[in-house]
């Protein structure tokens, strides 16, 4: 696990993980076996489960499978610059519905937030096992869907790049200047005791 960042200062205390975690673009070579992958894999099957609905799916793909290839290709350009390093590939979707007790299909509203847990997770078990994580919102939710033969009621929400962590003189020089850990908003602008922070 990676110390914090000199650039980051929690104002309250917090374990390290939370500030010491965040979003790189710089992936060595280096490879992830399946069975890390499974683990970090555990990390999100065992997040908050939504009275137990547990509606996050989770598609995933070593570098040099056919899943890892089927994934990159719906990625943006931009991301594709040096998404192609990394160890691990996720496509992170959900369920939208939920099946009654009486066995009726109904809307969801929660399973995007549910699924968010569940990527939070694998965040922080990848950045406990050594590994970084970068989520992307920059892909063909159309075209993924597509080749993952995603059913009707699910859809795609992200696509997570895992690995280890590489040189940033790696990356062209607009993505170079940007490989810092960012920097988060005051706590009193996301929340608020008993009014909404605006």
């Amino acid at each position: 696990m990676s110390a914090i960042p000199a650039n980051r200062h929690p104002a309250y205390p917090v374990d390290e993980m939370f500030p010491a975690r965040w979003s790189p673009r710089a992936f060595s070579d280096a490879p992830i076996s399946e069975a890390q992958m499974l683990s970090l894999l555990e990390a999100a099957r065992w997040a908050p489960s939504a009275s137990n609905i547990q509606p996050w799916r989770l598609v995933w793909g070593l570098r040099g499978d056919a899943g890892f290839a089927t994934i990159f290709d719906s990625l943006s350009a931009g991301n594709q610059v040096w998404a192609g390093k990394a160890a691990a590939l996720v496509a992170v979707g959900s369920k939208s519905t939920r099946t009654t007790s009486s066995g009726e299909e109904v809307p969801n509203p929660t399973h995007a937030f549910d699924t968010g847990a569940a990527w939070a997770s694998l965040a922080f078990q990848a950045h406990l096992s050594g590994f970084v994580t970068h989520g992307m919102g920059g892909f063909d939710k159309d075209k993924l869907s597509g080749a993952l033969n995603v059913p009707q009621g699910h859809g795609l929400h992200a696509v997570i790049a895992i690995g280890h962590p590489g040189d940033p003189a790696s990356l062209p020089e607009d993505l170079r200047n940007r490989e810092v850990p960012s920097q988060r908003k005051a706590l009193s602008a996301i929340a608020a005791r008993g009014a909404f922070p605006v």
